[in-house]
């Protein structure tokens, strides 16, 4: 159903989930292990997978935070975006990623829910995509000392909303990892 054309193909976006960024997340190593299955059941079905990476001075390239978990391993064939933005869109090769693979439909997991997984899913459908939150496989840390609600308060709230979220032509929603299919909406 989305608003691309030619674009039939779903696709798995693994956001931010770098050493520097996840170090101190909310139910990280469930999280982690539910982004590693949905990797793998995306891999068994011949689903793209993409690796987006931030950069920024609290995660220069190539240090040891800025490095990507060592839970989740990406496969040479798997694209590897850079970002300098929370949408992972804004200035990168997401969007020439996508269009190459024949991408219209997103799975989106990573961190952190509050920051660049929100800021995605918006700039997602927005450009016309489908866009599923996979509502377990996503996280942020506590940021309650700026007066942010507490973590799983910020996750619940994020996939409550996406659940119900809706745009012309394109669908939104939340799945758990289990229960993700990525033929569902795909044209027969």
């Amino acid at each position: 159903m989305t608003t691309l054309d030619n674009r039939p193909k779903s696709a798995v976006i693994v956001i931010d989930v770098q050493n520097g960024v996840v170090a101190r997340a909310h139910d990280r190593d469930r999280v982690i292990a539910n982004i590693a299955a949905l990797v793998d059941k995306a891999r068994a079905a011949d689903v793209d997978v993409v690796w987006v990476q931030h950069n920024s001075d609290e995660l220069p390239r190539d240090s040891e935070s800025w490095q990507y978990v060592p839970e989740l391993v990406r496969r040479d064939a798997e694209a590897l975006v850079q970002k300098a933005y929370g949408d992972s869109f804004e200035e990168t090769e997401l969007e020439a990623v996508l269009a190459e693979r024949g991408v219209g439909r997103l799975f989106v997991s990573g961190a952190q829910t509050d920051a660049c997984i929100r800021s995605t899913l918006h700039g997602a459908i927005t450009r016309g995509y489908d866009t599923t939150l996979v509502g377990d496989a996503h996280t942020t840390e506590d940021l309650t000392r700026f007066g942010a609600p507490a973590p799983a308060q910020v996750i619940a709230h994020t996939n409550l909303y996406w659940q119900y979220h809706l745009a012309p032509g394109r669908t939104a929603g939340t799945v758990n990892t289990a229960d993700v299919d990525f033929t569902a909406g795909s044209p027969a």
